[in-house]
């Protein structure tokens, strides 16, 4: 009985380290992520639709669209030494954007947890060029 208890404990633990991820993702508030994104070589990474980004983005950000049905095949061309500062409208997409880069093997990667709504609420601007 004990024998077949180790088994099972080990095999539960290979299974989970089979599935975590190779970061974590970081969720900061709008000061925070004002902050971090200032930090040298920080990418600041807006994942709004092309549309949402001309209307207005975090002056500094690129644009890669989280719906655009490529996004998985686009972070995989990024950096993954590089930190990136991920934002959307409301922290929903940006927070499953993060969270596909951590299990990607991103291992810097922080989420502006409020998206712009909470940027601009708190007096922060958005450029458009």
């Amino acid at each position: 009985m004990k024998k077949l208890i180790s088994v099972l404990f080990l095999s539960i633990l290979t299974l989970t380290a089979c599935g975590t991820s190779g970061g974590k993702v970081i969720d900061l508030n709008d000061s925070q992520f004002a902050a971090k994104a200032t930090e040298s070589g920080v990418v600041l990474l807006d994942v709004r639709r092309p549309e949402e980004f001309a209307a207005g983005h975090i002056a500094g950000a690129s644009n890669l669209n989280f719906e655009s049905g490529t996004f998985e095949a686009d972070i995989a061309k990024l950096d993954k030494a590089k930190s990136y500062a991920v934002y959307c409208r409301s922290g929903n997409r940006s927070g499953q954007a993060t969270v596909l880069m951590a299990k990607a093997g991103f291992t810097h990667v922080f989420n502006l947890s409020g998206g712009v709504i909470d940027w601009q609420a708190s007096g922060k601007e958005l450029v458009t060029n």
